[in-house]
């Protein structure tokens, strides 16, 4: 019974884990969503907020269930931004 209990909680810790990397996913999104609009409209963006979840979802990758995301420089929201226009 304890080896059910064991794997019970490390199933629910990754499930956590997942739950919590999915969050910090779509507040990145929305965040580049956002210096996506700024750049197009011509307004001053940063990627600074973009970057801090993606330092934290990083920390939850390396425990091996999710995937690490690359950090956002300004450039690229800007190279994205002229492609598409």
């Amino acid at each position: 019974m304890s080896v059910h209990k064991a794997i019970s909680a490390h199933v629910n810790n990754q499930n956590k884990m997942i739950t919590a990397f999915l969050e910090l996913d779509q507040k990145r999104e929305a965040y580049i969503e956002e210096a996506i609009t700024n750049c197009k409209q011509g307004i001053a963006f940063s990627t600074d907020k973009i970057n801090k979840i993606t330092t934290l979802m990083n920390e939850i990758s390396k425990q091996g269930v999710v995937p690490a995301r690359k950090y956002v420089t300004t450039e690229m929201v800007e190279e994205y931004v002229n492609r598409i226009l």
